[in-house]
C-alpha cells in the first residue's frame, strides 16, 4: 500500500515549543506508514537542526502573503501532499489557504500558542477554521481558549506535547554535571536555579531575577542560569547587572544552547515563571530529567503539575512566591527527591514522545480515511483474509 504524504508546515524555523513539537513528529512518525517532510516560512536554527538530522526541509523566503500562498500551493501540488499539518499562526492561516487552492485532502493544525490575539487575528483564524479538518491543542486550557475564540467549527483534540525520555535521561554522571557547570562558570557546589525558555516577556524571567536577592539571603550558595535567546536578552542582562552584590555576580545568561538535556540535568531546581503558557514543554523536559520544578499556575501548566506532588505551583508575576518556593526546596532535600521522582513517573506515564506521536498518527489516519485518501484498515484486513 502506498504511504501517505505528510507535510509539517512551520511559520518560522526559530526555536520554541512549537518547533520542538514539529521536530518530534518529523523524527518519530512511522515511516512505514507516511512520507514526511517540512516547509518553513522563515529560516532559523530549527531549519539548520533538521538538515543536520537529514530531514527534508524547504524554506519559502519571506514575502507577501499572497505570493506565499501561491508558492506553497504549487509545492503541495508538485509533491502531491495528502495531509498538511500547520504549526503557528501564519502557517495555519496561509497553509489552509494554500491547501484549499491545491486541493490537498486534509488540513490539521496545532494551536500551540497561549497568546491573547487581537480581534482582527481571531476573526481571520475563525474564517479559515471551517476548512481545517482537525485542530490539536496541547492542553485542555488551550482547547478552551480556541473554542472561546469562535473556532468550534473544527473538531478539537487535546494531545499533550511529548518528551524524548532518552534525551532527558536522569542518569547523567556527577562528572558530566560538573563539566557542564564549569563550562558556564558555575561552581560545582552551587545550588543552581535555572530557566530554559525563550527570552520573551511572557516567560516572566524578570520576576525570577527579582526573587534572587531574597533567595540568596536564605541560600548563600545559590546561582541562577537563564538558557535561551529572544527580544529580552539585553533587558535581562541590564536587570541582572542592576541587582545588588552578590546577586548580580550569580546570574549566567547562557543564550542559545544545543545540549538542553545536559543543561537541565545540571540544575538543582528548574523554574518556569511564565505569565501564560500553553503547556510548558521545558517543564516536561525537567521532569523527565528528574529535576524538581517550580512553575506559574497559568494556562496548561496545572494540567501537567500537581502542586506538591510533581512540583510546586506559584501565582504568576510574584517574585516573593517564587523566592519562597525555591527556598523551600533548597532547604528540603527529601522534598526535592520526592517531587523529582513523581515528576519523572508522570512524564513516563503521560507525556512520552512516543505516546504523543502515536496519538497524532491516529488523528492523521482518521482524517485520511474520512476523506478517502486511505482505505480503512478493516477493509484491508478483509481483503487479505479473503485472498
Amino acid at each position: 500500500m502506498p504511504r501517505s504524504r505528510v507535510l509539517q508546515l512551520l511559520a518560522t524555523g526559530g526555536t520554541g515549543g512549537a518547533q520542538e513539537s514539529a521536530v518530534a513528529l518529523l523524527l518519530h512518525l512511522d515511516r512505514s506508514q507516511v512520507e514526511v517532510e517540512a516547509v518553513c516560512l522563515e529560516g532559523g536554527r530549527t531549519v539548520e537542526r533538521l538538515r543536520e538530522l537529514g530531514i527534508r526541509v524547504t524554506v519559502i523566503p519571506p514575502q507577501d502573503d499572497e505570493s506565499t500562498v501561491r508558492v506553497l500551493a504549487a509545492y503541495l501540488r508538485r509533491r502531491e501532499i495528502d495531509l498538511l499539518h500547520a504549526h503557528l499562526f501564519r502557517a495555519e492561516l496561509l497553509g489552509t489557504r494554500a491547501a484549499q487552492a491545491a486541493g490537498t485532502p486534509v488540513v490539521v493544525a496545532t494551536a500551540h500558542s497561549s497568546r491573547v490575539r487581537s480581534p482582527a487575528d481571531i476573526a481571520t483564524l475563525a474564517a479559515v477554521t471551517p476548512s481545517i479538518d482537525r485542530l490539536i491543542a496541547p492542553s485542555a486550557a488551550i482547547a478552551a481558549k480556541v473554542r472561546a475564540e469562535g473556532r468550534g467549527a473544527a473538531e478539537i483534540t487535546v494531545v499533550p506535547n511529548g518528551v524524548d525520555l532518552d534525551r532527558f535521561s536522569p542518569h547523567r554522571s556527577i562528572q558530566e554535571t560538573a563539566r557542564v557547570r564549569a563550562s558556564l562558570g558555575v561552581p560545582a557546589e552551587a545550588f543552581l536555579i535555572g530557566v530554559v525558555a525563550r527570552l520573551e516577556p511572557e516567560k516572566g524571567h524578570r520576576y525570577l531575577l527579582e526573587a534572587l536577592p531574597p533567595i540568596l539571603n536564605a541560600v548563600p550558595n545559590a546561582w541562577m542560569l537563564l538558557v535561551g535567546e529572544g527580544s529580552q536578552t539585553d533587558a535581562l542582562r541590564a536587570q541582572a547587572h542592576s541587582l545588588p552584590i552578590p546577586a548580580r555576580e550569580r546570574v549566567v545568561i547562557a543564550g542559545f544552547q544545543t545540549d538542553i538535556g545536559a543543561l537541565t540535568q545540571a540544575l538543582d531546581v528548574a523554574v518556569l515563571p511564565s505569565l501564560r503558557e500553553a503547556q510548558g514543554l521545558a517543564l516536561l523536559e525537567a521532569m523527565a530529567a528528574r529535576r524538581p520544578v517550580v512553575a506559574s499556575a497559568v494556562g496548561g501548566i496545572p494540567e501537567t503539575i500537581r502542586d506538591g506532588v510533581d512540583g510546586l505551583l506559584v501565582p504568576p508575576a510574584d517574585p516573593d512566591a517564587l523566592a519562597a518556593a525555591v527556598i523551600r526546596l533548597a532547604g528540603d532535600a527529601q522534598l526535592r527527591d520526592r517531587l523529582a521522582a513523581s515528576g519523572r513517573r508522570r512524564v513516563e506515564d503521560r507525556s512520552s514522545v512516543t505516546a504523543s506521536v502515536r496519538r497524532v498518527e491516529a488523528i492523521y489516519e482518521e482524517e485520511l480515511v474520512r476523506t478517502g485518501v486511505l482505505v480503512p484498515s478493516w477493509v484491508t484486513d478483509v481483503f487479505v483474509s479473503s485472498t
